[in-house]
Order: structure tokens, then C-alpha cells, then sequence
């Protein structure tokens, strides 16, 4: 997968995530989920429905 950003609430700044997948939430919408390339702590970002 391509180097996707997303905000890590331990490090308080936009960080790359590593060890990425795609998930679908409970309610349909897409996401995508990982770990901070810096900290380790896991982070997750909401994407948009229109692919």
C-alpha cells in the first residue's frame, strides 16, 4: 500500500503509518488502520466512501 498519513494522539502530530490495512467500520464506511511510523501506537483514519 502506498505511505498514508494520519494524526497519532501520543506523538500530537501527523505522522506516516506503517503496517497498513484496509478495513471496513461497523456502520460500511472504509478506514484505514496501522501504527505510527515514529511511536508505535496504533492510529487509524477514516476515508472517504466515493472510490
Amino acid at each position: 500500500m502506498a505511505d498514508e498519513s494520519a494524526y497519532c494522539v501520543k506523538c500530537r502530530k501527523k505522522t506516516t503509518m506503517k503496517n497498513t490495512q484496509e478495513v471496513k467500520m461497523k456502520n460500511g464506511r472504509p478506514a484505514m488502520k496501522g501504527n505510527c511510523s515514529e511511536c508505535g501506537t496504533g492510529v487509524y483514519k477514516i476515508l472517504s466512501q466515493t472510490k
